[in-house]
Order: C-alpha cells, then sequence, then structure tokens
C-alpha cells in the first residue's frame, strides 16, 4: 500500500503508490489490528499510527488488515463514477496486499462474516466526535493475515472486538482534504443500498472454480527479490506506441494467471463472476479480432445463449478457455467504446470484463454489487504486474460506454454487465519526467 517512486516535472513533484487507482488519486485507507492495537498506515511515512488499545485483547500471531474508502477522494475530478473507481482499488489493494502476503509465506483471506457496521466500529469510522469535519470514510472489507497454517489461529470476534473498541480511547484527528466539497446523493445512495450485514462464506455459488488444465501454462517461479523488483516497478501507461507487438506464449500466460488459482484469487470467498471480452490488435500467432475468455468454463452456455447467434465460437488455444468469436480489425472499436481514448487501440490488445450481473445481485443481495467491482480489480492487478514482467505494460480504464459496449459484443439486458476496460501494450514514457524512490531507504548508496 505504500510508494512505489516520485516523479517530478520541473517544480511538480507528486508520489506513485505500489497499487493501482485512477488519476493516481488512492481513496483506500489501509488499517491494521495486531495485538490488541488499531493502527492506520501512513504511505508517506510508511508508519502505523496507533488510533487506540483494545482492552481485554489477547496478542495473537496472525492480524487483521482492513480497508476503506474516502469518495470524496475520486468524486471532486469524476463525479458520480467516483464510487466505481473506489471499488476497482479495493480491488487492487486487495491483490497488492495478497501478492505481498505471499511472497512473506503468509496467507491472506478475507473475513465474510463481518459486516461494513462492525469494520467500521472498530477502526473508529462511526465515532462522529473523531473526525472534525474531515470527509467520510466507508468501511469496505477486512482481512486476516496469518503465517500459520488455516484452523490453527483463532479468527478474532467482531462482536467482542466492536465492544473493545467503544469502550478504548481514541487518538489522532484525520487530515481534512478540502475546504469545500460538493455533495454528490447518488454516490451516497449506492453506498447505503450496498451496505454489508455480513454472513458466511460463499461456500457455492452458481458457477465453480475450475482446476487448471493439464498441459496448460502455470504460474512461474519467480523470486522474492524479482518479484519484489515488478511490484515496486509497476506503472499505468499513459499511451502505447501502436506499433509493437507481443508474443502469444506471453499473452497466453498472462491469462492463466486469471483461472481462479492460487493468489490472489484464495482471498476472496466466490466463484469467478467476471470474464472478458477481448480486443486482439497485435498477438503474434493470433488473428486480430473479438475473443471470449471464459475464467469457468460454465458461463461458455449462457455467453452463447446471449450474444450474437453468428459468433464462431472457435478454439484459440488448446488448453485456456479462448475463443475466437469474430475475426476483425477492432481497433477503432476498442477505442470508441472506452471513451474514445487511442490507448485502447494502440495497444497490443484491450478488453472489457463482463460481470455476471442481474443474476449474481438476484442471488446474494445488492451488496455483492461491490464484490463484482473487487474481482475487476484483483483482474486488473494481475494483468498490470503480469504485463511489467513481460516487459510492457497496463493500463486501467474506467470510462467506458456501457450501451454501445453490450450492441457492439452483442449483449442484451442486465444479465452481463461491463464493469471494467484494461489495456495493455508498449508504453511511451515522459522522457522529461524523472524518477527517484518511494522512500529514502530505497535509494542506491553513494557510499
Amino acid at each position: 500500500m505504500g510508494l512505489s517512486a516520485w516523479k517530478q516535472y520541473n517544480q511538480s513533484r507528486w508520489a506513485l503508490r505500489v497499487n493501482p487507482s485512477s488519476g493516481n488519486l488512492h481513496p483506500t485507507e489501509a488499517h491494521v489490528v495486531w495485538g490488541g492495537r488499531v493502527c492506520h498506515y501512513a504511505p508517506r511515512e510508511h508508519a502505523l499510527e496507533e488510533r487506540c488499545v483494545l482492552p481485554g485483547t489477547p496478542d495473537a500471531r496472525s492480524f487483521l488488515v482492513a480497508l476503506a474508502s474516502i469518495h470524496w477522494r475520486e468524486a471532486w475530478k469524476y463525479g458520480e463514477r467516483a464510487f466505481r473507481y473506489c471499488q476497482h482499488d479495493v480491488g487492487h489493494a486487495l491483490g497488492a496486499l495478497r501478492f505481498a502476503a505471499a511472497l512473506l509465506g503468509w496467507r491472506l483471506s478475507m473475513l465474510p462474516a463481518w459486516s461494513d457496521a462492525q469494520i467500521a466500529c472498530v477502526l473508529g469510522l462511526d465515532r462522529p466526535e473523531g473526525h472534525d469535519g474531515a470527509e467520510v470514510e466507508r468501511p469496505e472489507c477486512i482481512a486476516l493475515v496469518s503465517a500459520v497454517p488455516a484452523g490453527e489461529d483463532p479468527v478474532p470476534d467482531p462482536v467482542s472486538l466492536c465492544h473493545a473498541a467503544r469502550g478504548a480511547v481514541w487518538r489522532g484527528q484525520p487530515n481534512r482534504l478540502s475546504s469545500s466539497r460538493v455533495a454528490w446523493p447518488a454516490i451516497d445512495g449506492v453506498t447505503e443500498a450496498t451496505a454489508y450485514g455480513g454472513s458466511q462464506p460463499l461456500s457455492a455459488g452458481s458457477m465453480s472454480s475450475p482446476a487448471p488444465r493439464d498441459g496448460g501454462p502455470r504460474r512461474g517461479t519467480t523470486s522474492s527479490a524479482s518479484a519484489r523488483a515488478i511490484i515496486l516497478q509497476r506503472r499505468s501507461a499513459v499511451a502505447f506506441d501502436g506499433e509493437s507487438t507481443m508474443s502469444r506464449d506471453a499473452f497466453l500466460g498472462m491469462l492463466a494467471r486469471l483461472l481462479p488459482t492460487g493468489p490472489p484469487w484464495d482471498a476472496i470467498d466466490w466463484p469467478p463472476h467476471v470474464h472478458l471480452a477481448i480486443f486482439i490488435h497485435r498477438v503474434d500467432g493470433l488473428a486480430p479480432g473479438l475473443y471470449a475468455f471464459l475464467r469457468d468454463p460454465a458461463a461458455e452456455a449462457e455467453w452463447r445463449r446471449t450474444m450474437r447467434p453468428d459468433y464462431l465460437w472457435e478454439a484459440a488455444d488448446d488448453t485456456l478457455p479462448l475463443w475466437l468469436l469474430a475475426p476483425l480489425d477492432c481497433r477503432r472499436i476498442a477505442q470508441r467504446l472506452s471513451c474514445d481514448q487511442e490507448i485502447a487501440a494502440d495497444g497490443c490488445f484491450s478488453l472489457g470484463m463482463l460481470a455476471r450481473f442481474e443474476p449474481a445481485l438476484r442471488e446474494h443481495g445488492e451488496w455483492f454489487y461491490r464484490r463484482l467491482f473487487w474481482e475487476c480489480g484483483l483482474i486488473g492487478q494481475v494483468l498490470y504486474l503480469e504485463a511489467e514482467a513481460a516487459g510492457i505494460r497496463a493500463t486501467g480504464i474506467g470510462c467506458f460506454y456501457d450501451d454501445p459496449v453490450h450492441a457492439a459484443i452483442g449483449l442484451s439486458g442486465h444479465e452481463w454487465q461491463s464493469l471494467y476496460h484494461l489495456a495493455v501494450g508498449a508504453p511511451v514514457d515522459d522522457a522529461r519526467l524523472t524518477t527517484e524512490p518511494g522512500y529514502a531507504w530505497e535509494r542506491p548508496s553513494r557510499n
């Protein structure tokens, strides 16, 4: 969740962070509950700020990490779209945290029994006297981090922790971001409508989690040192060169890591609800065109029934669920659908993340709306890092035309909904910018 670099142009200087964020605005706050203490993470200092000590709570070998969103950090620039951008960022952050835990040999898994109200209570977010006019911080999710096998460390009880938090002495005040603010009732409305009341894990769903097929690409054996370097060098591309190609093996390797096995997919408790419509522009060995990548083969029947009847559905790989729907030059289509942004056409490929939408909300409830965006953010985080590892770059695209996306792909109704776009390609860097490490101790020694 910390800083990855500082950028500078003339007298302007700004920080970049490890986890992606639309507009580099970073609405996601991280909190830690460990050893009876509630702490807020300060990324500039890379430090934990102790907010309170919970009386009567025992030390434990595990700890809790919680995420919350400050919608105003996005809304001042993006208006109503800020809500979904904040949810994308929660998914990015979940992925960043899960990979960090994996590099240390730790587990990280969300705790679905906790309600939003319980998270807010334990973090002190529901204390009106503790904010002094600062922007509202909304609870999102909480996860258990542990170095011991599942079941060997007791899961903290939210009821007892809430009771301890109400009796604790709290310290510190959050910073106020703006002297004035604009109200966005739609954001407040959808936040309340999707509030989560807590439940048991989603042990079963409408779709199962498939195992990797024999012979398919496998996760690599990247060392911790090289993984750390890739994580710190991750950037969002601002432009692609419109010419470079990528290899078929690199492309398929990226897709293989989106199958729900291992980190970061073991951090969440629901099966895949999000699949990809991919616009391939320049991938060696694959014809340009519209493709479908199904993270759960069970979705194939639904997509075939819902989409255009004249699609080919031609298998594009022997081991991965990748299907060629229509061979064509789709660069102009991809650009048009992504709010006319050239970056969607200039990369090696771009994609739309299509979520199983109305059936999921009917099955689970309105609170699952946020989880669909988190799943999209997790997909985005994996592709960001995989692109860096392949020597290219990715960028998330939060602005797109929903109904034209449906029309172009051949969808009707709201059984499936496009929730996030992303493009991958060879970046065009701005040579005018200088770069420094995120923290002083990361700088090379001058001795």
